[in-house]
């Protein structure tokens, strides 16, 4: 085993500079084949996941690194790699923030996804390039605040490893995916992936319902002071582009609504109050909380209509006949992903199969099965793997009951 402690080239120095951006542009357009991608973004320090950094590599460009933040538009740079197939370590989290820079692939391969599909066990860049290539990577400063200015030298040494080894990786990983099989299965999820993977996630309807801790807040009424504090917490953090956590954590928003502080000092005694930083909000707090105090009833959260079906751990009470339909399918999965060596959830998403389980079509056949999997957007190499024993255990007569003697 290799430990990789600097690119090949040397580490370069990040283009900051419209001129610089165009030598970067003018030297990739002349490289052939895939070119490496990767961003680096300040997730737990910035409220943004814009990108910070963006790393390329490619046969006969070397390395580059670009500072998008004096940039900010590098659609020149998407225009020089039109044509290529871009290589990135799972797509879905860096997709995003590219595209907010104007970088949109045409064609990708994802090395995580690759290594999934292939049967992996672990599919992390540094576990691949080691058990693959016969290479470590240092993965020190995976979760640094990548906002900081100036980078320091040894970020940007990882930041270049983390392309260095990413078309060799994809070469290997391809490889494999031809010897099982499994190439053409991939071909169709990169495609998905490059058509939908740069929208961003679709906003949540009441979000201040992941608040850690929920669960231990009873009643509307405190529950409205989860939610009017998270609203604040959210403003001020948008605001000032930072974490919302580093504003205020989830365990004083719980503790506030439990306690219910009508003063200053009842607030700053509560845990997670006693930051300087914190303390200096407490108005906007308590304005938080009296705000909730005075809701009327009917202005208070209710329970969440949930759309689709129920939970499944409910399903067995509401209707024991799909909660049956829903564990047949499941073994049609589960058995189906063991023979073809994939994780369930790549086989098939299982939110698919609860709605499916849940209110099956009619007729029940091959086709309709396939056509309900791919309205929510199944492959069709997944169809084609399960509508038909799916539709076996969809249609199969339901258990008699036990008789009692």
């Amino acid at each position: 085993m290799t430990l990789l402690t600097a690119p090949a080239e040397g580490t370069p120095a990040p283009a900051v500079t419209p001129a610089q951006l165009r030598e970067v542009v003018t030297r990739f357009a002349a490289g052939t084949g895939p070119v490496a991608v990767d961003a680096e973004r300040a997730s737990g320090f910035r409220y943004s996941q814009r990108a910070y950094l963006v790393q390329l590599r490619r046969q006969g460009s070397g390395t580059a690194l670009i500072d998008p933040v004096p940039l900010g538009d590098l659609s020149a740079l998407d225009e020089a790699l039109a044509d290529a197939e871009w290589v990135l370590h799972a797509a879905s989290q860096d997709l995003p923030c590219l595209a907010e820079l104007g970088l949109r692939p045409k064609r990708l391969f994802d090395t995580e996804l690759a290594a999934r599909l292939a049967g992996l066990e672990r599919v992390g860049l540094a576990a691949l390039t080691e058990q693959l290539l016969g290479f470590a990577l240092e993965k020190h400063h995976s979760a640094a605040d990548w906002s900081t200015r100036p980078l320091p030298q040894e970020w940007l040494t990882y930041a270049a490893l983390d392309v260095e080894l990413l078309v060799p990786l994809r070469d290997a990983l391809a490889e494999q995916l031809e010897e099982q099989g499994k190439s053409e299965w991939a071909a169709e999820e990169f495609a998905a992936l490059a058509r939908n993977g740069a929208r961003p996630p679709r906003a949540k309807a009441d979000p201040w319902r992941r608040t850690s801790g929920l669960h231990r807040v009873r009643g509307a009424r405190a529950q409205a002071r989860v939610r009017a504090l998270w609203y604040a917490r959210d403003t001020i953090a948008q605001r000032r582009d930072t974490a919302p956590g580093r504003v205020l954590s989830d365990a004083a928003i719980v503790a506030a609504a439990e306690m219910d502080p009508k003063t200053e000092r009842e607030l700053l005694l509560l845990p997670g109050f006693g930051g300087r930083s914190v303390r200096r909000l407490a108005t906007q707090w308590l304005d938080a909380l009296t705000e909730a105090r005075g809701l009327p009833d009917d202005a208070l959260p209710v329970a969440p209509q949930f759309e689709g079906p129920p939970p499944a751990h409910r399903w067995a009470d509401k209707d024991p006949v799909a909660a049956e339909r829903l564990a047949r399918c499941r073994e049609v999965v589960t058995k189906t992903a063991e023979e073809h060596t994939l994780p369930p959830e790549n086989l098939i998403t299982p939110e698919f199969i609860r709605r499916l389980a849940w209110e099956p079509p009619s007729p029940i056949d091959v086709q309709t099965v396939t056509d309900f999997l791919t309205g929510y957007g199944a492959r069709q190499w997944q169809c084609d793997l399960l509508a038909e024993e799916l539709s076996h255990a969809l249609a199969a007569a339901p258990a008699a009951p036990e008789t009692q003697p």
